[in-house]
């Protein structure tokens, strides 16, 4: 059996979206900019790809609450194709990351880790504050795609 597994080192481009499914699962989503530098002919040159992650259940309600839009982060996860029909019946596609684990780089930045309890709090999955709103009509349901 094939791995896919994938880990890269980026800036997030717009800040972590916390959002609930109607089963009340946690899901995050940003989008992830990697940059790459290369020497052609003595020039340096810059290649930047754009990435979408997500994030499921606890890690996806911490990365919400610790990140945010310009944060340079590692993320580890599995890579996913997820495929669509529009209202136009176009079919369209794309790639994401469905992160495992994801933590601030600390190459030049410094951070502090708090640990979260993991046994109290309303385990119904529904914001603590009640400031997210439910997902509707999203690809993935209640449930983790894999």
């Amino acid at each position: 059996m094939a791995d896919n597994n994938v880990t890269v080192v980026g800036n997030i481009t717009r800040d972590p979206e916390l959002r609930y499914t109607t089963g009340g699962r946690a899901v995050t989503s940003f989008g992830l900019a990697v940059n790459r530098r290369y020497q052609v002919n003595n020039e340096w040159q810059e290649q930047t790809s754009f990435f979408d992650v997500v994030a499921w259940a606890q890690l996806g309600e911490n990365t919400a609450a610790s990140l945010n839009k310009g944060a340079r982060v590692i993320v580890s996860g599995r890579l996913e194709q997820r495929s669509w029909e529009t209202q136009d019946g176009e079919k369209r596609s794309k790639i994401e990351i469905i992160a495992d684990e994801i933590g601030p780089s600390l190459r030049w930045a410094t951070a502090k880790v708090e640990r979260t309890d993991r046994s109290g709090g309303d385990r119904t999955g529904a914001p603590a504050g009640g400031g997210s709103r439910p997902i509707e009509n999203q690809p993935y349901g209640d449930e983790e795609p894999f």
